[in-house]
């Protein structure tokens, strides 16, 4: 079992019609069909969405979106209209709320990997493979990968977990000529960024991106390289053979399966709330993150 722990309610806005809740981000559609999105402050960890709230979270998350779309637009479009907030809505949706352009969705969470942690680790030392891709034997936790690869997955439900699958069982459902394309996007991009992060001492070991098309155009959409969908590691502590340090939510895993938390995530019992120094650690951690990589401080 798996979920919210609390399912929030929708707010309601005149002229919006509210279309979906996910794990962070709150979906709604305007009177002209443009997509609201609305990224809120909840987390998740263990395919749930936990009680607690990482302040400023949803506002980090948004503004370093916006900061990367431009660093990737001669690569791929986004489908950002304007970041201006809707008339009615609550003043605490400046900042995480983006006007958006209303894509087909490809069914795949496009993920690029340039060193080997996470579920390509378990796979790895199983089979010496990640998502079907055979690998030099000898790599451990945090080892740089000779080239990077795209390793996709089919999208679940608020939840559950993500499909690892191999490109060619992508290529069959949603046919070869846009597997390729998503394929060799999710490699420029993510290629782009980890030049970009490397440069301000950070580590992109991998991450996540979600296409759509708009007029047979391919477009980026979501979220794009944030703590969130990527991890991040500080380059100077990098030392592959163990769990690197990251700017994620790392501190909330390590919390929920400490002997603290009192919490199995292997159970049916939902996970109990985070204590306020977590809470903070998280926080902390995002900014950082946002720091780091633009250069700028946050407000």
């Amino acid at each position: 079992m798996s979920g919210f722990v609390i399912k929030p309610e929708p707010v309601q806005v005149p002229g919006l019609v509210h279309l979906h809740t996910g794990k962070v981000r709150d979906l709604y559609r305007n009177e002209s069909g443009g997509l609201v999105m609305v990224a809120s402050d909840r987390t998740s960890a263990f395919d749930w969405v936990l009680p607690n709230e990482i302040p400023d979270k949803g506002r980090i998350l948004t503004q370093l979106s916006l900061w990367w779309f431009e660093r990737i637009a001669d690569i791929v479009p986004n489908h950002v209209i304007s970041t201006e907030v809707p008339a009615g809505a609550p003043a605490d949706w400046k900042g995480r709320t983006l006007i958006c352009r209303s894509l087909e969705m490809a069914p795949v969470e496009c993920v690029a990997r340039g060193y080997l942690t996470g579920s390509g680790l378990v796979e790895y030392r199983r089979d010496r493979t990640v998502c079907g891709i055979a690998l030099p034997e000898g790599l451990e936790d945090g080892s740089e990968l000779p080239a990077p690869i795209y390793t996709p997955a089919l999208k679940a439900e608020v939840g559950e977990h993500d499909e690892n699958v191999s490109y060619e069982e992508t290529a069959r459902r949603i046919g070869a000529e846009l597997a390729t394309t998503l394929r060799q996007t999710t490699l420029q991009v993510y290629s782009r960024a980890r030049d970009i992060a490397r440069e301000r001492g950070i580590i992109l070991a991998d991450t996540k991106f979600e296409f759509g098309l708009l007029d047979g155009e391919l477009v980026i959409g979501d979220e794009v390289l944030t703590p969130d969908s990527s991890r991040f590691w500080p380059a100077d502590q990098w030392e592959p053979g163990h769990a690197q340090p990251s700017f994620d939510k790392q501190f909330i895993r390590d919390w929920l399966t400490s002997p603290e938390s009192g919490w199995d995530p292997k159970g049916e019992l939902p996970p109990p709330a985070l204590p306020a120094e977590v809470v903070e650690r998280v926080q902390a951690k995002y900014i950082e993150a946002y720091e780091r990589l633009t250069g700028t401080d946050w407000v």
